[in-house]
């Protein structure tokens, strides 16, 4: 009877993982689609604490069961409210270098539990493995993608480092292939070397990775989390862990594709061309061939913006950096209120992750319907009057289009150029994540209005006001 009770409890988790995926897919119901994700993963863990059963054996030692869940509980709930939205995507990677690192630590305590390896069937054994190289990828991989979104670590690029690379990772696989076929003695020891392996590829993958790619590193980092856990559901006999990574692993790796499309770049060439990493800014600031950039006053723009009738403000990470949604949207409401049309263009990899922008906006309160599409607002920029450029550079650099030596070069932007008049605001002329100029800083209808971005916000209200 209670084995009947847990497989529906588990039924149940498992619909509600896939609905809340569905959710997520539009931003008017993502977050009642993580709570209805979260309620069906508390029905999955309540239920296999009090009702999962192996050889008539229940679950014991509640204490340390429970204690584990009270002090991840306590501080993933910390960490969430007191992140920062500029660190968003730095918790992200840590948080899903933690379940790789749970995948990881499943394999070795299953592998541990092994007496007679010979014995054992080599599918087991496959999976053990496959869970262990991946989720200790994906932990190695997390934690340096989170210290580089962080700052606290650099792009470390050298002259073949990509065939070092492949050479650990052709290790790994060998050195698991020769353990699953040959089953040798010693393979308590060897299952660490595989371990330390693995963890040194995934460092020495993600390290030569910078700029703009972070997006979709983050994307695959997350998949092969996914990858690892189903590993670990496919060990357990569990069919919630199975169905549960199978969704992430295969949401991660769709998301993936679909950030390297908005790029106009393989994944290959993502993960071997470094783009972004050690790139170097061109020219000092200010100052360029093809001219200098001009500058526009806060009463200037106060009366292009307030007289305009359609404007398109175009978020990036100095929007989140600045801590300046909120007046941002203050902002969009006032010039509504003179009958300006005020809409958003989100670029797919504006931001430090996938949906950063939207994130941020949300948070804001801002109408979703009003957030467009990069496909969709390239479509109106030459109807518009007025775009403003808030902290975003990488994602509007026509370089991108123009500049077949630009690391960017292929990447789809915002075209922002088509507008009447372009307002980029930015604290300096420092480069974007990408580490190069922006062109589009030296063209004629551009014009710089310098400064923090909710400084600069909350004074073009009060300039829009007094108009």
């Amino acid at each position: 009877m209670e084995l009947n009770i847990l497989t529906i409890c588990y039924l149940i988790a498992s619909v509600t993982f896939i609905l809340g995926l569905k959710m997520l897919s539009n931003p008017a119901s993502a977050r009642k689609g993580n709570l209805v994700a979260a309620a069906g993963m508390t029905i999955a863990i309540v239920a296999t604490i009090f009702l999962y059963e192996e050889n008539g054996v229940k679950l014991a030692n509640y204490g340390w069961i429970f204690a584990g869940i009270a002090i991840g509980g306590i501080v993933g709930t910390l960490a969430a409210k007191k992140v920062k939205m500029t660190a968003m995507p730095e918790m992200v990677s840590m948080f899903n270098g933690m379940g790789g690192a749970c995948a990881a630590l499943i394999s070795i305590i299953e592998f541990g539990h092994i007496e007679d390896i010979s014995a054992e069937p080599a599918g087991k054994l496959i999976i053990i493995l496959a869970g262990l190289i991946i989720g200790s990828v994906s932990f190695a991989g997390s934690m340096v993608a989170w210290g580089k979104l962080s700052g606290k670590f650099k792009d470390i690029a050298f002259g073949g480092q990509h065939l070092v690379n492949i050479a650990l990772l052709l290790a790994t696989l060998g050195v698991a292939v020769w353990m699953a076929v040959s089953t040798p003695a010693s393979s308590h020891t060897i299952i660490y070397i595989i371990l330390a392996l693995a963890l040194l590829y995934g460092i020495m993958f993600v390290l030569p990775i910078g700029g703009a790619d972070m997006p979709v590193v983050i994307s695959l980092l997350n998949s092969f989390t996914g990858v690892a856990a189903a590993c670990g559901g496919f060990l357990y006999d569990n069919k919630v862990m199975l169905t549960g990574g199978i969704l992430v692993g295969a949401a991660g790796t769709l998301l993936t594709i679909l950030m390297c499309n908005a790029m106009n770049r393989s994944l290959t060439n993502v993960l071997i061309g470094s783009f972004g990493g050690g790139t170097k800014a061109a020219g000092p600031a200010g100052t360029k061939q093809q001219g200098t950039v001009k500058e526009i006053t806060l009463s200037d723009t106060a009366v292009v913006m307030s007289y305009a009738s359609k404007v398109f403000i175009v978020p990036g990470y100095g929007l989140a950096v600045a801590q300046a949604q909120h007046v941002c949207h203050e902002l969009e409401k006032l010039l509504e209120s003179k009958g300006v049309d005020v809409k958003y263009a989100i670029h797919p990899v504006a931001g430090r992750m996938p949906g950063h922008m939207n994130v941020l906006l949300a948070e804001a309160d801002v109408p979703y319907d009003k957030l467009l599409e990069m496909e969709v607002a390239n479509e109106e920029f030459n109807t518009t009057d007025v775009v403003l450029i808030l902290g975003a550079n990488d994602v509007v650099n026509p370089a991108a289009k123009t500049d077949p030596s630009s690391p960017i070069y292929g990447m789809p932007i915002l075209d922002v150029e088509l507008a009447k008049n372009v307002i980029v605001n930015k604290r300096s002329m420092k480069p974007g994540y990408a580490g190069i100029e922006n062109d589009l800083f030296f063209r004629p209808k551009t014009n710089m209005l310098f400064g923090d971005a909710k400084k600069v916000l909350q004074d073009l209200v009060s300039e829009i006001k007094s108009l």
